[in-house]
């Protein structure tokens, strides 16, 4: 039967192509803001589809057989299933479909990166070697319309088993978990540390790439399907996983993240205006402080250095030239081409005016007499051989130092796990990084603690850590029914 369904996928696919009225649709191209005007605001970049555009991409999908876009997806997505209804104009239903499986479908669709994941299996990028349909674009699409038309649904819910279970942080991974977990009929509550929901959704996140409306958004919904949610509670010191058990509580998945910043020890890194760019975009974010009355205001900066190559140095560089900065740059170690930021947020920065000085990596801090930054030195590099990750290493070169003027540096060269969580849990076995060991089934050393997200990965992307938060859903599940 396999067979034969291969057979017929092929004859499917060589009819296709041979009236060509689907392959030969271009792309899309999304609707952005002008770079111009872009830069001196917070307002989303992207502007979304209209229903027309997002009808003639979802014709370019060839529906086949064996979906492989699919099997990029770490959440399990109906691709064909949505993108079919938006080719319809069925977009309600489409939306239906999507959160079927995705708790956060107008998230992803905005910040997930497609072109490393579903996007990178579709048929066209493997077989035809066009650019592939535009499965980021089509999931924003159907979630904001839903959304708009003030008609959202909500997925189907199982009945109450009176099974309590506790999420520790708001992020995605957790906000994932609670969905599930909520369908399948528990009790789920949600603890959250910061006073906002969201998690990295809100304080890590800038609005001109995914404003907190839409997160709250999501979170009103995942708030009708029964989901509860404590804030300005930390686990591990407000109250103990102890505290929970007693409490009636029967599993806890630990969702808590990697919110501790990581820096280069190098001299310098304590004057003022060097910062990580986790307190940065939490200040700006989360605290507001871009308002110069703000009750945690940050140093705004004429000239301001990340240091850093991935989206949340993106997102930290923008950041800066919409908080007023005459000069941003990124200073990277390797070249663009091992840039791990997402082409699009990279095309972004560039067309706002960011500066990228790749082959450079900082090698001190200079201050003036008052201990701030006025300056640093950086070591120029070049391209030796790969290293373990694939990425060609990058190396000195023997006495080229520059040194540039800066008032305002920000490092963003990852982060490790929270180690609040690991620190408090007695027989909570820890890696050597700080991250929470856990078995396939997402199950810790503690049987009725689960773990997913940052705080196992030690750094990963959204939709990632989304997949852990349905994997542990599913697991707990067998683990308490059992």
């Amino acid at each position: 039967m396999a067979e034969d369904r291969n057979v017929a996928w092929r004859e499917e696919l060589r009819q296709t192509i041979k009236n060509k009225e689907r392959t030969e649709i271009p792309r899309i191209r999304m609707n952005e803001l002008n770079a111009h005007y872009r830069a001196t605001v917070s307002e989303e970049v992207n502007q979304g589809l209209s229903k027309e555009q997002a009808m003639e991409e979802a014709k370019r999908c060839l529906d086949c057989p064996t979906p492989t876009c699919m099997t990029g997806c770490p959440v399990s997505i109906n691709i064909p299933g949505f993108i079919k209804n938006i080719e319809r104009g069925e977009f309600l239903q489409a939306a239906k479909v999507l959160k079927e499986t995705s708790a956060l479908p107008a998230v992803c669709g905005r910040v997930c990166p497609q072109e490393k994941q579903c996007e990178s299996q579709c048929f066209y990028k493997l077989k035809l070697k066009k650019e592939p349909v535009a499965i980021g674009h089509l999931e924003r699409f159907a979630a904001d319309y839903e959304r708009e038309s003030g008609m959202v649904s909500v997925p189907e819910i199982q009945s109450k088993n009176g099974v309590k279970v506790a999420v520790v942080g708001s992020g995605p991974a957790g906000l994932s978990f609670a969905g599930d977990m909520a369908k399948l009929g528990y009790s789920v509550t949600v603890f959250e540390a910061l006073h906002e929901i969201g998690g990295v959704l809100k304080y890590g996140i800038p609005e001109f790439r995914l404003p907190n409306s839409i997160v709250d958004a999501e979170i009103v919904s995942l708030s009708k399907m029964g989901v509860e949610f404590v804030k300005d509670c930390i686990v591990g010191k407000t109250i103990s996983i102890d505290d929970l058990k007693e409490d009636g509580f029967k599993g806890v998945f630990v969702a808590s993240g990697a919110g501790l910043p990581r820096f280069m020890n190098i001299p310098g890194e304590n004057l003022i205006g060097v910062m990580s760019s986790n307190e940065y975009l939490t200040r700006v974010n989360l605290m507001m402080a871009g308002d110069d009355e703000a009750d945690t205001p940050v140093l705004k900066g004429r000239k301001v250095a990340v240091v850093g190559g991935g989206n949340t140095a993106m997102d930290s560089v923008r950041t800066a030239l919409r908080m007023g900065a005459e000069r941003a740059m990124i200073v990277y170690r390797r070249s663009e081409e091992e840039m791990p930021a997402r082409l699009e947020e990279v095309k972004h920065a560039k067309e706002e005016g960011v500066e990228f000085m790749t082959l450079h990596n900082p090698i001190e801090y200079v201050g003036d007499d008052k201990g701030r930054v006025k300056a640093m030195r950086l070591q120029k590099m070049e391209l030796g051989e790969p290293d373990a990750s694939g990425r060609r290493s990058p190396v000195e070169i023997p006495g080229a130092i520059e040194e540039i003027e800066v008032d305002v540096v920000i490092v963003s060269i990852g982060v490790s796990p929270n180690p609040i969580i690991p620190n408090s849990v007695a027989g909570l076995d820890v890696s050597a990084k700080g991250t929470i060991i856990v078995n396939d089934n997402m199950q810790s050393s503690i049987p009725m603690i689960f773990a997913g997200g940052d705080i196992v990965r030690g750094g990963a992307t959204v939709i990632l850590a989304m997949g852990d938060g349905r994997a542990a859903a599913k697991a707990m599940h067998e683990f308490l029914m059992k």
